[in-house]
């Protein structure tokens, strides 16, 4: 059986901590395929306006490009709108009806999962996966939600402190891939 990770996320922008991430659940995980799924606008930060897709999706590509299994899905994007899994998972079931299904998301999402849209049916469509935050401890997935820390090297860092660097001009060179900072710099891409 064909097993898919779908990783969803604003990725505003994408960093190193999000390659650790992919690379933890290639390889933990066995997965065939890992779809890297950029969302239009987060449920989780309503008052937040991302980057532009184009950016997004040109960041998203280059720090991928050395990943054969991965695979940039803009269906978020062209969706519109907020972006919930739920649409996105069953997208996956329709395309994909004999596929494994695993969401990679954040830990701190984790206790959150019975809050999120369709729940139920989230928690059927989908088992999900997760590292830990440096220095946190795992949690219990939530019932009825099917779930798993992986090992990977947990790394702090967040987006939006690579944004605000970029702003103030320290180096951002050891947070993002080397293409993504190129791309960065040479887009001007929050520098204000």
């Amino acid at each position: 059986m064909t097993h898919l990770g779908i990783f969803g996320g604003t990725f505003d922008p994408v960093h190193n901590g999000h390659l650790m991430l992919a690379d933890a659940a290639l390889s933990e995980l066995q997965l065939d395929r890992l779809y890297l799924v950029p969302a239009a606008q987060s449920p989780f930060k309503p008052e937040d306006t991302p980057t532009g897709n184009g950016a997004r999706l040109e960041l998203l590509q280059l720090a991928f490009a050395d990943h054969d299994r991965c695979e940039i899905d803009p269906q978020e994007l062209q969706r519109g709108g907020t972006s919930y899994t739920i649409d996105t998972l069953r997208e996956y079931t329709a395309r994909y009806p004999n596929a494994t299904l695993t969401c990679l998301i954040g830990a701190d999402h984790v206790p959150t999962l019975p809050q999120w849209r369709d729940a139920a049916q989230l928690s059927e469509l989908a088992q999900f996966a997760a590292v830990l935050r440096p220095g946190d401890p795992p949690a219990a997935f939530p019932a009825p939600f099917r779930g798993q820390w992986l090992q990977g090297q947990p790394v702090d860092i967040a987006a939006s402190d690579i944004r605000v660097r970029v702003r103030s001009g320290q180096d951002i060179q050891h947070l993002v891939p080397a293409p993504v900072a190129g791309a960065i710099a040479k887009h001007q891409l929050y520098a204000r």
